[in-house]
């Protein structure tokens, strides 16, 4: 068991710690901070059994805690790490990990250094229907792999206040594509291996914040197939994953993580129907079991830090991550195919 310390007390920050509190046998939240201390962090730290302390720094300096979760700005993700790391924590992180590549690669180099153990926060890896969907392709179920697409939509932006840091491009620029659209080009990571060149778009259309909220993006694979991705945060909330292959396509269909719904259903209804239709014969549909993603996430991330199996998604990948988030960006500002 770990002793682990949550930094960032949001709607997020909380579901995370809900997801192990009292059930996991790898982890455990023992302390926390926040930007806000507000009567409901109080409330929340003092249900969980979390000593609230007045900063990451303080938390860091702890030798009795072995590892901290970051749930905080993107921008700070890096640097966190980094200082997480000097001091000997293992760092689990939300996504994305880092928004530029330079960023996520001297993060996960101080950690390599420092023989810490990183884990991030794509949580849909650990669902048993990507790894059903990771085992068709690795056995040639469906042929050769054509195009993958995924589209990801939520209202969040909609309520939005001017002040909040997801409301300012520096912090989730193109819309979606940090607080969502990442975990799809994560899932393309997976499956179908590296980025080579993407195309983006990203504009705002309804949203009161200065923010996108209508963003989509072509990618182009080092093996040779395809991608599409599309979010949208103003509207209803929906996920979408495709994989097309010679010899038919999977579909899987369920949820985003929609600010205000409950928690569980935040961590555990996140797909749902499924088919698999064959190039000949009839489709072949099921429902996705209910399975606490978040938990998995962290109990993997502990299960690594406390000298057990890898984390599921290696530092090279997490990297790459980064590089084809900021490939996005740069292309969404230039209106050009980029390179990663």
């Amino acid at each position: 068991m770990i002793n682990a310390a949550i930094i960032g007390l949001g709607w997020w920050g909380k579901t995370l710690v809900e997801a192990v509190s009292g059930v996991s046998d790898d982890i455990r939240f023992v302390a926390g901070t926040t930007r806000t201390l507000s009567d409901d962090a109080k409330d929340f730290a003092k249900q969980h059994d979390l000593e609230l302390r007045a900063s990451f720094e303080d938390i860091i300096a702890d030798p009795a805690i072995d590892a901290v979760v970051l749930v905080t700005p993107n921008s700070l993700h890096a640097p966190q790490t980094i200082a997480a790391a000097e001091h000997g924590k293992h760092v689990f992180c939300e996504k994305p990990f880092a928004l530029t590549k330079a960023d996520a690669t001297a993060a996960i180099g101080a950690a390599e250094a420092a023989g810490i153990t990183v884990g991030i926060g794509y949580n849909r890896r650990f669902h048993p229907e990507i790894t059903k969907l990771r085992d068709i392709i690795n056995s040639g179920e469906l042929g050769t792999i054509l195009h993958c697409e995924a589209t990801m939509t939520f209202p969040n932006a909609l309520y939005l206040k001017p002040g909040a840091w997801r409301a300012d491009k520096n912090e989730t620029p193109c819309g979606g594509l940090t607080p969502m659209g990442v975990h799809a080009i994560d899932g393309f990571i997976d499956l179908c291996g590296e980025i080579d060149e993407v195309y983006a778009q990203s504009f705002r259309r309804a949203v009161e914040v200065d923010a996108d909220d209508t963003t989509s993006i072509l990618f182009r694979m080092k093996e040779g197939m395809s991608g599409y991705l599309a979010t949208m945060t103003a509207t209803g909330g929906g996920f979408n994953f495709q994989v097309y292959g010679t010899k038919g396509y999977v579909k899987l269909e369920g949820m985003t993580h929609v600010a205000g719904a409950p928690s569980e259903e935040r961590r555990m209804r996140l797909f749902g129907n499924c088919t698999f239709k064959p190039v000949k014969g009839p489709a072949k549909t099921w429902d996705a079991e209910l399975f606490d993603v978040s938990r998995a996430a962290l109990d993997g991330f502990a299960k690594a830090a406390a000298g057990g199996d890898p984390f599921l998604i290696p530092g090279s990948e997490i990297v790459h991550g980064a590089a084809v988030t900021e490939a996005i960006v740069k292309s969404a500002a230039s209106g050009q195919r980029e390179k990663v």
